[in-house]
């Protein structure tokens, strides 16, 4: 039996939620690998919105194991409002269906103060990130100085990992003008989370190891998209993980042979959230009526997203970097009732034809798009569950993206609804 990842191939808000969802209606087991509480997904049930930020995609299925692998960092306190939100909605989550690695970095208070004194000094560069915490969670954890799920098993050991930890804090608190922080009141702030999070902690490699080779179907859930990846995305406009489908083997301890197929999700047009290049950008009519029409506000922090036309170019590359076998098309039907649609088949730097986007900040800030114009159409793709049911010009559209991307289209999702999807190839036949 396949095991698939899913990743999203664009700078993130691809529609990953949905697709997961729906894919994990023939998997036993879903698995995020990485990033934190600042990527979410809106799952649309049945009429019923499910948000989610932290937990897996899989959640609100039952009879499904839902996994937060060690490439994940936890932030406790978000973690348990979550897991509230929705059992109040009537979903079941118990320590037999989610289980938290126990070697998972935390995400503490001070992680949070000190990503929105980083965005809001008037030094330095602002990332625009969603101020959670995360990147400095993902600092300490690579200085390994991080207090992890399982150091709150033993609290007479845990004063000490919190001493190591503030020495690094309080220096640069200092150095900001910031008040000190008191190690007794962080000591407070994780007993206080203690009883909540240990019930749900495990050995996610262990538990993996004994899925796959029991025949278990695994679905590998990515954060953000593969333009985010801090190697091989827009840096420094990044977040703080890989976001390439190699860290699923690395981000939940499994090995990479476990993995059988890699999905990209891709919008049919681009989006971003926050600073940095962005070649294809609309900052007209036409890039609000994207955002208005696709309701591109952020599912976390309600962020109004940028809008552009589909860069082919920028897919192509991540299907490479992120070895990406075939894509889930989304938000299709966004794009119905527009007379051309311009799709970016490359760039201009300096004057001169390049098939890439630049490593240099630099150059990726000068790049101009090439464009090729498409016939739009008029018909309505919402709600269709078959190519019969798609406009010729819809389908036309969608054959030109799989030839630019080199990759072929393996879903294609025309609504938010879980089975307004166009099945082509089910990536767990592979």
């Amino acid at each position: 039996m396949a095991n698939v990842v899913v990743v999203g191939s664009q700078w993130g808000d691809e529609g990953k939620g949905k697709i997961v969802d729906w894919l994990s209606a023939r998997a036993d087991v879903v698995v995020r690998f990485q990033g934190g509480h600042n990527a979410g997904h809106t799952l649309v049930i049945d009429g019923t919105s499910y948000k989610l930020s932290l937990l897996p995609s899989g959640v609100v299925r039952p009879n499904k194991m839902s996994i937060i692998g060690n490439g994940v960092v936890v932030d406790p306190h978000a973690l348990v409002l979550e897991i509230k939100s929705l059992r109040d909605m009537g979903v079941t989550i118990t320590p037999e269906t989610l289980c938290i690695a126990e070697n998972a970095t935390l995400i503490l208070s001070l992680h949070r103060e000190l990503d929105a004194l980083r965005e809001t000094s008037n030094t330095g560069t602002r990332i625009g990130t969603t101020r959670r915490g995360i990147g400095p969670a993902y600092e300490d954890k690579v200085g390994r100085r991080a207090i992890r799920v399982m150091d709150l098993v033993n609290l007479q050991t845990l004063p000490s990992k919190i001493d190591r930890l503030l020495t690094h804090h309080n220096a640069l608190r200092r150095g900001l003008g910031q008040e000190e922080i008191d190690g007794q009141t962080l000591y407070d702030e994780l007993v206080a989370v203690r009883d909540d999070i240990l019930p749900f902690a495990g050995s996610v490699w262990k538990i993996l190891d004994e899925h796959w080779h029991g025949g278990s179907r695994i679905l590998f859930e990515g954060a953000q998209g593969a333009l985010l990846d801090i190697d091989h995305g827009t840096y420094p406009f990044v977040t703080s993980s890989n976001t390439v489908a190699g860290q699923a083997a690395t981000g939940v301890g499994i090995g990479p042979r476990a993995i059988d197929y890699v999905l990209g999700i891709t919008k049919a047009y681009t989006t971003r959230v926050g600073e940095g290049p962005f070649p294809t950008e609309l900052d007209d009519a036409v890039g609000q009526r994207l955002g208005e029409r696709g309701r591109e506000f952020g599912t976390v922090t309600g962020r109004k997203r940028r809008c552009g036309w589909f860069d082919a170019t920028l897919v192509r590359q991540t299907i490479k970097t992120a070895g990406i076998d075939g894509i889930a098309l989304t938000k299709l039907d966004v794009l119905d009732g527009m007379d051309a649609l311009k799709v970016g088949v490359g760039y201009t730097l300096d004057g001169k034809m390049i098939d890439s986007l630049p490593a240099s900040q630099g150059q990726q800030a000068r790049v101009e798009p090439v464009y090729e114009t498409l016939e739009g159409w008029t018909e309505s793709t919402e709600g269709a569950r078959s190519w019969a049911d798609l406009p010729a010009q819809a389908v036309k559209y969608v054959k030109r993206v799989e030839e630019l991307i080199e990759a072929p289209v393996a879903l294609l999702s025309t609504s938010p609804e879980r089975d307004d999807t166009i099945l082509v190839h089910d990536p767990f036949a592979d």
